[in-house]
């Protein structure tokens, strides 16, 4: 592990873990039946890229302030 500050969101390993969280909810739910295509699987997609989105999103922020708006909307997702 470095201490070295991180030069892109995809340094930080929160990151990367929600990003292969997105990849095996989109797995998973490959397997929900078709009737569910537009209710349950799209929202559980949707919120699961919302979080190493907003994640990335708040690394670029210039503020504390900013930045922690982010991660409180990744938490929330």
């Amino acid at each position: 592990m470095s201490n070295q500050p991180a030069k892109s969101f995809r340094d930080l390993i929160v990151w990367q873990k929600a990003h292969r969280f997105v990849l095996s909810v989109y797995s998973f739910s490959r397997n929900f039946p078709a009737s569910e295509t537009y209710e349950l699987t799209s929202q559980l997609r949707r919120a699961s890229v919302s979080v190493p989105a907003n994640i990335a999103e708040g690394f670029k922020k210039r503020t504390l302030a900013d930045k922690v708006r982010f991660l409180n909307i990744a938490q929330g997702s």
